[in-house]
């Protein structure tokens, strides 16, 4: 249509009477003069209505769909996030707490000896070199240690100092069959040297072959000169068995050992022996009898009758 005064007249009718049956369907309500044509529209618009509202629900629920979804995810997100992060601090937590009590037997071992210690982490397990039972600890040379430095923990004894760098150092554990230390039994003072023997326990070399020996006795370091590689008194572990030997200068008794070399976390370095042989103080208190004691058993009723006053 061209755009002429004409046209625009006939615009601005048309708009006028659209207002005004407007307000005569508005003011009329269900008597509107006007609900014939909205019923024949809506009968002929209905089926078009629906047609559309089929293809547009499907998408507008799958909208919602995904948008539930992620927040759904997201939400389950956030809670594994929450989750592995309070399981990282209680581990943390039993880890802490672990380490004090390592520190503290640690501490309590180098007080009743004597020893004076610098504590070390293990960072690693095993040598560069060969297969030797080897520790790595994150102590060196920076921090006093040198060759031939007793290792303990605070169940007994760990190892020697082998190898230092400035700010690590190798032991030798007492497990690995290369390990020789001089021992000394406890109460009866028979001396001995303990080889390792990886997993299994200890044997241990009596020089006596008649000291009188059983199983549960327990062993200490003897000592070396100047406390190099050994110092004294260090508990190394229980006998579990006497070997027979008749015959023999020499007595063989398989010793386990107090320390758990497969886990191994902190220990002490002693750059200072003690001044006097603790003999047998480092080892812990021996158990009491009646804690080793079986139990008593239960008194049993008595099946005696008693015999009525003036019965025969």
């Amino acid at each position: 249509m061209r755009d002429t005064r004409e046209s625009r007249l006939l615009l601005i009718l048309l708009v006028a009477v659209a207002f005004a049956l407007i307000t005569v369907d508005i003011k009329g309500g269900e008597d509107s003069p006007l609900g014939g044509v909205r019923r024949v529209a809506a009968e002929a618009l209905g089926p078009v209505e629906r047609a559309a509202s089929g293809v547009v629900d499907p998408v507008a629920g799958t909208v919602r769909a995904v948008r539930d979804a992620s927040t759904h995810q997201q939400r389950l997100d956030q809670i594994t996030k929450e989750n592995t992060e309070l399981r990282q601090w209680l581990a943390s937590s039993d880890t802490a707490a672990g380490r004090t009590k390592q520190l503290d037997d640690l501490l309590g071992t180098a007080g009743k000896g004597g020893y004076t210690i610098k504590a070390a982490q293990v960072i690693a397990f095993g040598a560069a070199q060969g297969f030797s039972w080897t520790i790595t600890i994150d102590a060196g040379s920076d921090d006093g240690l040198t060759r031939d430095m007793t290792v303990v923990n605070g169940q007994g004894m760990v190892g020697r100092v082998t190898t230092v760098a400035p700010t690590t150092a190798t032991v030798l554990l007492a497990s690995d069959p290369g390990f020789t230390a001089g021992t000394r039994m406890e109460g009866s003072d028979e001396i001995g040297f303990a080889a390792g023997q990886g997993t299994a326990p200890m044997k241990v070399q009596l020089l006596n072959g008649k000291a009188q020996v059983k199983t549960g006795d327990r062993v200490v370091s003897f000592g070396s000169r100047s406390g190099r590689p050994f110092v004294p008194g260090v508990p190394i572990g229980r006998v579990v068995e006497v070997q027979a030997t008749p015959g023999q200068l020499t007595k063989t008794v398989l010793v386990e050992p107090y320390v758990q070399f497969t886990r191994l976390d902190l220990v002490g370095v002693v750059v200072v022996p003690p001044r006097s042989d603790p003999r047998d103080g480092v080892l812990p208190p021996k158990p009491t009898a009646a804690a080793n004691a079986p139990a008593a058993a239960p008194a049993q009723p008595s099946t005696t009758s008693a015999t009525p006053a003036g019965g025969n």
